[in-house]
């Protein structure tokens, strides 16, 4: 369980610091911003993973003997993206008006890392169904909070958040292969 955390909040970092970037777009109405990022980013970040899982399954006859290094190089290639696009300008910076049009780019682009992951859910032992949703939740609060954090402090912290979570990432990557 506490691995699935982990995992939830490495990926939420990445919609967290989107979120961040979203509450400083917006002068007013960040309540209704903040729910509609955490649906939109919830929602994505709990199916992708699940849609790893299910082809993470049914390439587990051919790569059986290989799926800890698997898990591990997948981990690893998502953190160091993470690391090096929390180096990078913010994606945010272009963003004029915020539509569900953009919400739902927005919501694909930060899931796409979750796909990759949901690989690793099969060496937890936890039911994948509940680590995506427990993913999903984790993902609606992070969002939710993040276009707070960004009313409040502004683009500062958005970097971070995503090199947190790269590199919480590598860690479970290194830990998966290692145990």
């Amino acid at each position: 369980m506490t691995e699935v955390i982990a995992l939830a909040l490495a990926l939420s970092m990445d919609a967290f610091a989107v979120s961040i970037g979203l509450g400083t777009k917006q002068a007013t109405g960040h309540g209704a911003l903040a729910f509609k990022a955490g649906l939109f980013f919830g929602i994505f970040q709990a199916l992708m993973p699940l849609i790893g899982y299910i082809g993470g399954k049914g390439l587990l006859g051919f790569i059986d003997h290989y799926t800890r290094y698997v898990a591990f190089a997948l981990l690893v290639l998502i953190g160091a993206k993470m690391v090096y696009e929390s180096m990078q300008e913010s994606l945010e910076e272009e963003i004029q008006k915020i539509t569900n049009k953009l919400m739902l780019t927005l919501a694909i682009a930060t899931s796409i890392d979750a796909m990759a992951a949901g690989f690793s859910l099969m060496l937890l032992d936890m039911n994948p169904f509940l680590a995506c949703g427990l993913i999903g939740l984790v993902t609606f609060g992070m969002s939710f909070l993040g276009v707070f954090v960004g009313k409040l402090t502004g683009n500062w912290l958005e970097s971070k958040a995503e090199l947190l979570g790269g590199v919480v990432l590598v860690a479970i990557g290194i830990r998966i292969v290692i145990a």
